[in-house]
């Protein structure tokens, strides 16, 4: 009788999904959900190894799953549940997308039960290896036959689980509001009637301090539509943030994160450290990553939500290895392609983990993260999977005035960063049009001169197929009242995500190159740089085969841009492949001050030369 319990709910998760089979390039929509059946077969097992994960202090192992079946087809798979045993009285009773019993939470992952078993058919037996992340509670594994068509249930496995499931987990370090201020937020399982949240850090090798944070924490309420508020909803835990202030430029620091236990006991991370950032003006070496659409892969190759990211464990990988030569890092818009699905938002912390406890990972909204009807959204689409912006709000840091408007600025030595928010209006009169005139005018060029426009959207200029066809190349309206600003303030380069693959332009105003040069500029260039940066690992988007005379370089393959300032005047510009981190597009930029001073088209008070 108890395991008839444990595999109802897992049945209804079957159930539920029919509601959601409209979201693009979602693997379990292949699986006729509504002939899901409990088969339960006494000659089937499913058992998994070991039990008990994170007794070292890890918070990602991996598992090993033995199964078998006296009736084997190449058609079985099993499912990733978590949490292991859950109960519909638990359940929102909100849901107008399915019929009751109701369902609590979704699959995590699945995979095909003969992946890495050639044999399976034959002998009935196979094993994977599957990776598991610590996300706040156990797991249990559902073995299925009839394939996806006809899945019946035949056998669920024993449950796994972490040994502190509530740790402080995957840092995500960001700029502040101001120039000397970093960020640190973290996720766990405490919420704050439990234990105090903090941070412990200091000087390396220096004197340590205590830092509270603020906790803050989702419900589904909170969220817009389904999936998030239905079959996508996963408990997110609770989300902590700490303020580090009145640090030294370029000083390394040392932190750790903490939860005071209000029976004492003290709860910790492993200690981490960055290095504090510039301030603006200062001359030193600094490099800038940049790239958008990413999301999230499995490393054990299971069939997740939206698998279309094949690139980004190496976009990962590549940033990783060189992130010694790495001081900020900019991920601008379609973070995680969870499409609300919540359990994704864990599973991409603890992929980019190794980078985000390290330099700030500043992020821009993409219409991934917050597209939605009625939500106040620019555009009315399904595209957030009803997450709405909450998530990306809520689990990463940003400097913006207001959470929901999620446009801000931020100054990174001799940068100075205009980031967009191109899922709110950006046109002339809109207060973002008017955020963005402010962030452009307002800094010094001569102690910052490298100025940079950040966006999901192409706001500019792309060879995208679908933007080719609609006969816009960039989005409609995008550099309609925008180009005036870019032109007026000297607006050196403007990099999106948003279309698939990567581009660069030559320096550009009003479709007009402004300079024949391709590799190396030298004084003023006369216009913008227009950059696509959008491989960061979602599936790639062709260029259309009209040639346009403002595309100097294009690449179908996943990639990231990379900015080093080496001074005021020397400006390096890289595009990398995220197969092997090698430059396969590259230009410079060598100017003086005066260069960035001169009248350009545009940009010239109204005189005369009497005057």
């Amino acid at each position: 009788m108890k395991t008839l319990v444990m595999l109802l709910p897992i049945l209804w998760v079957l159930v539920a999904l029919q509601g959601v089979t409209s979201h693009e390039d979602h693997p379990l929509a292949r699986i006729a959900v509504h002939n899901a059946i409990a088969a339960l077969d006494a000659r089937a097992y499913i058992k998994a190894s070991p039990s008990v994960l994170g007794s070292n202090g890890l918070n990602q192992e991996w598992i090993t799953l033995e199964y078998g079946t006296g009736n084997p087809s190449n058609d079985d798979w099993v499912g990733v549940f978590s949490p292991a045993n859950f109960s519909a009285a638990t359940c929102d009773p909100e849901n107008n997308m399915v019929t009751p019993p109701l369902l609590c939470t979704a699959p995590i992952k699945y995979q095909f039960a003969n992946r890495s078993n050639p044999n399976y058919k034959r002998t009935g037996k196979g094993s994977l290896k599957l990776q598991l992340i610590n996300q706040r509670t156990d797991f249990s594994f559902a073995l299925f036959s009839g394939g996806l068509r006809n899945p019946k249930l035949v056998a669920v496995s024993n449950t796994v689980a972490f040994t502190n499931p509530n740790a402080p987990l995957y840092p995500r370090l960001a700029q502040g509001k101001t120039w000397n201020e970093m960020t640190v937020t973290w996720t766990s399982g405490y919420n704050i009637n439990e234990a105090e949240p903090f941070v412990e850090w200091g000087p390396q090798r220096g004197q340590q301090t205590r830092s509270p944070a603020g906790t803050l924490t989702i419900d589904r309420s909170s969220l817009c539509g389904a999936p998030a508020r239905t079959v996508g909803w996963r408990d997110p835990g609770f989300i902590h943030t700490s303020f580090l202030k009145e640090l030294w430029p370029n000083l390394v620091y040392t932190y750790k994160l903490g939860h005071k236990l209000f029976n004492g006991t003290y709860i910790w991370s492993q200690m981490y450290k960055f290095k504090a950032s510039p301030y603006p003006g200062q001359s030193s070496l600094q490099r800038v990553v940049i790239f958008g659409d990413m999301g999230k892969e499995e490393a054990d190759g299971s069939n997740v939500y939206n698998q279309y990211q094949p690139g980004s464990l190496n976009t990962t990988k590549q940033i990783i290895e060189d992130l010694k030569n790495i001081d900020i890092v900019f991920h601008i818009g379609d973070i995680v392609y969870a499409n609300g699905y919540l359990s994704q938002w864990d599973q991409f912390t603890s992929q980019v983990e190794p980078i985000t406890s390290r330099v700030p990972y500043m992020i821009a909204s993409g219409n991934h993260e917050r597209d939605w009807p009625d939500s106040g959204s620019f555009y009315g689409k399904k595209d957030s999977g009803g997450e709405c912006g909450v998530l990306a709000q809520t689990m990463f840091y940003f400097p913006a005035e207001n959470r929901d408007k999620f446009w801000y600025s931020t100054d990174y030595g001799m940068f100075r960063f205009c980031i967009a928010d191109t899922e709110h209006d950006w046109r002339e009169g809109t207060e973002q049009y008017k955020f963005l005139e402010h962030c452009f005018a307002s800094v010094d060029r001569q102690k910052q001169p490298w100025l940079i426009f950040l966006a999901h959207r192409v706001l500019g200029y792309s060879s995208g197929d679908f933007y080719a066809d609609e006969g816009s190349f960039g989005e409609p309206m995008g550099r309609d009242s925008l180009q005036k600003l870019w032109q007026k303030y000297k607006v050196d380069i403007a990099i999106y995500g948003h279309v698939h693959n990567y581009e660069r332009t030559c320096p550009i105003y009003q479709n007009v190159c402004t300079m024949t040069e391709k590799n190396s500029y030298k004084g003023p260039l006369n216009g913008t740089i227009h950059v696509v940066a959008g491989g960061g690992g979602a599936g790639l988007v062709k260029f259309t085969s009209l040639q346009t005379k403002w595309s100097i370089f294009k690449d179908y393959d996943y990639g990231f841009v990379k900015m080093t300032a080496f001074d005021h005047s020397n400006l390096l510009f890289e595009y990398k492949k995220s197969s092997d981190g090698k430059v396969y597009d590259s230009f410079n930029i060598s100017r003086d001050y005066r260069d960035i001073l001169a009248c350009t088209v545009d940009s010239c008070p109204s005189m005369t030369l009497a005057s």
